[in-house]
């Protein structure tokens, strides 16, 4: 019996301890903390002590072994009613707590360790003689059918419950498997596929708390990481209700999910991405390629790995893994969509911003004379004109009879069109000669700080009002020669015009998937500033279907450029954040279903 003795007494000690310190004075759910914990402490105790230690009575071995199989998460409920109240902890006290729950875990695995069948009798020689005798069993054979069926159940129930718990465990501190559920990570995942995720590395907590086991995960770029998704509360409240959600999802086989939105949906929460930025880096992407500086570093150069994961044209995946079966279900830009768009990239490339100006002034100056020769003014013009690329494009009709009538219309046509020239880096760049090159096109890059996207979206916004005064003028030249509006479709010109706007509007609603700006943002002196220390920058593979740390959840009316105080303006929902490492729950290393996609998972 002394084999067991000092465990015994630790767990004895331990648990009530542990007991004692979930109690709690606020009437709440935390108030049912200790007198569940100290209960089943003062049962297990009872038996343990009095029955085995001192006694010795065979008999109680069976009823000890399972008190103390269920103490271990008994004792992990307490700690997280207690917590559940409206009053937390401080970070000693769930230190000391937490300390209390391992030592009572661990001696308690000792004890049952000698509780087992084959070594139980080296506690007490005269426990074998009991046995032969048929003492002490934990379940006698009932001669009653239907009380044999009740003991079969019972006992079938208790072993769901303890896998159950055992499951919860292994999932909160070594691994958990987790299945796809979004197209974000496509080709690399498919819906459905099941992936192993170890989490011992990255620093697990006890529910919450902020006590766990420390974080040996070195992250790097390619890695695929499972976090909390930062788009969700974590208040109090909320991560109480996804802690008794992924309680009752175990309990109920999956069949329960209570971690859902405000709309009754369930979270997008936790998430699985890339990383794609590392500390110390600051990020833009453009045109589908991923750029990154460091303070040691003054340009942005492009990430080689970023590009061997991002997928961009799906097409080709849709085709090869689809088959019989639709594994792919959603291909947001389409083979011919996608082709359009990287001419449309390089026909910005390739503007020239000197020639750009030229012909806006010719639009405005030729907008200018129709208007004085066509139409009487009878209305002072409202400058409050949409600036929305769809507004714009759509109702080009009423919006060019309102500038054609209305005093005013066509100074406001001119500023629209001319006042991007007056942003500091185009006159600097209009102030020179711009080389051609056949990568970059007329590049202004050093005007704008080695900003790619600023760059590019300055040009995309000239290339808009490019595109809307053509539209414009050619639907006042057709109003001025008479023709019915309803005709205007006849005209070629104002078809290709009416194209063009088509094009470039469709690239305006793929523009937050495709580019990305400066990430983090310079700050308003103008300096670089970088992803913190254990931070990290995470994107889905599947870019143009990924909602990611590029993102929010909603969307705002922006500026295209902001270097034009009349800038087209889009719908935006870019709003970049890093992941702190705290934050990430583990690493997916394997696939292991389905069978066809069974292997290891690539991360350089």
């Amino acid at each position: 019996m002394n084999k067991i003795r000092i465990p015994s007494y630790i767990t004895i000690c331990s648990s009530l301890l542990f007991s004692l310190f979930c109690f709690s004075i606020t009437f709440d759910v935390s108030l049912l903390a200790f007198p569940l914990g100290f209960a089943f402490s003062a049962v297990t105790s009872f038996f343990l002590f009095l029955k085995i230690l001192r006694r010795q009575e065979f008999s109680a071995v069976k009823i000890c072994e399972k008190l103390l199989q269920y103490l271990p998460f008994v004792l992990l409920a307490a700690f997280i009613i207690r917590r559940a109240g409206k009053n937390g902890t401080s970070a000693w006290y769930d230190v000391v707590t937490v300390l209390l729950w391992c030592a009572s875990f661990v001696s308690s695995l000792i004890v049952l360790y000698y509780f087992n069948e084959k070594r139980v009798h080296s506690l007490n020689p005269g426990w074998k003689q009991s046995t032969k005798k048929g003492a002490g069993s934990f379940m006698v054979k009932p001669e009653i059918s239907s009380k044999k069926i009740g003991f079969e159940l019972l006992d079938w129930v208790d072993a769901l419950v303890q896998a159950v718990f055992m499951v919860l465990l292994i999932q909160i501190f070594i691994l958990q498997l987790y299945v796809i559920p979004s197209e974000s990570m496509v080709p690399s995942f498919l819906i459905g596929d099941r992936v192993v995720v170890t989490k011992t590395l990255s620093g697990p907590t006890f529910p919450l708390s902020e006590v766990g086991l420390p974080c040996l995960k070195t992250y790097r770029r390619g890695d695929v990481v499972v976090f909390r998704n930062p788009h969700y509360s974590m208040d109090r409240k909320s991560e109480i209700r996804s802690v008794v959600s992924q309680i009752v999802y175990m309990l109920t086989f999956t069949t329960v999910n209570l971690n859902v939105d405000e709309h009754g949906e369930p979270k997008a929460d936790p998430l699985v991405k890339r990383i794609c930025g590392e500390p110390g880096e600051q990020l833009v992407m453009q045109d589908g390629t991923l750029y990154a500086r460091t303070v040691k570093s003054d340009d942005f150069e492009a990430v080689p790995l970023d590009n061997k994961y991002a997928c961009w044209n799906l097409a080709p995946y849709v085709a090869r893994l689809n088959g019989s079966k639709k594994v792919i279900r959603d291909c947001p830009v389409s083979q011919e969509r996608y082709d359009d768009m990287l001419l449309l990239e390089q026909e910005r490339r390739s503007l020239n911003l000197a020639n750009a100006a030229a012909e806006c002034t010719s639009i405005a100056s030729s907008m200018e004379r129709l208007s004085r020769r066509i139409m009487d003014k009878n209305a002072a013009f409202s400058d409050d004109l949409s600036l929305h690329a769809d507004t714009l494009c759509l109702e080009v009709i009423p919006n060019v009879q309102g500038i054609l009538s209305s005093e005013g219309g066509e100074a406001w046509f001119s500023s629209f069109m001319n006042g991007w020239k007056n942003a500091e880096p185009a006159r600097r760049a209009l102030s020179v000669v711009s080389e051609y090159s056949e990568a970059d096109g007329y590049s202004y890059r050093s005007f704008f700080d080695g900003d790619y996207y600023a760059e590019a979206n300055f040009k995309l916004n000239v290339m808009l009002k490019l595109c809307i005064g053509r539209l414009y003028l050619r639907a006042a030249e057709l109003l001025a020669s008479g023709m019915p509006t309803n005709s205007f479709g006849a005209d070629a010109e104002f078809r290709t015009a009416l194209g063009q706007a088509e094009r470039l509007c469709y690239y305006l609603y793929i523009l937050d998937q495709r580019n990305m700006p400066v990430f983090p943002a310079n700050d308003e002196a103008g300096n670089p500033q970088y992803i913190p220390a254990n931070c990290y920058f995470m994107m889905g593979d599947n870019r143009f279907n990924s909602l990611d740390m590029r993102h929010s959840y909603t969307q705002s009316l922006r500026p295209l450029s902001a270097f034009d105080e009349m800038s087209v303006q889009y719908y935006s929902n870019m709003e970049q954040r890093y992941v702190s490492r705290r934050m990430i729950l583990g690493t997916a290393v394997f696939r292991f279903l389905p069978l066809s996609r069974v292997g290891s998972i690539q991360t350089r």
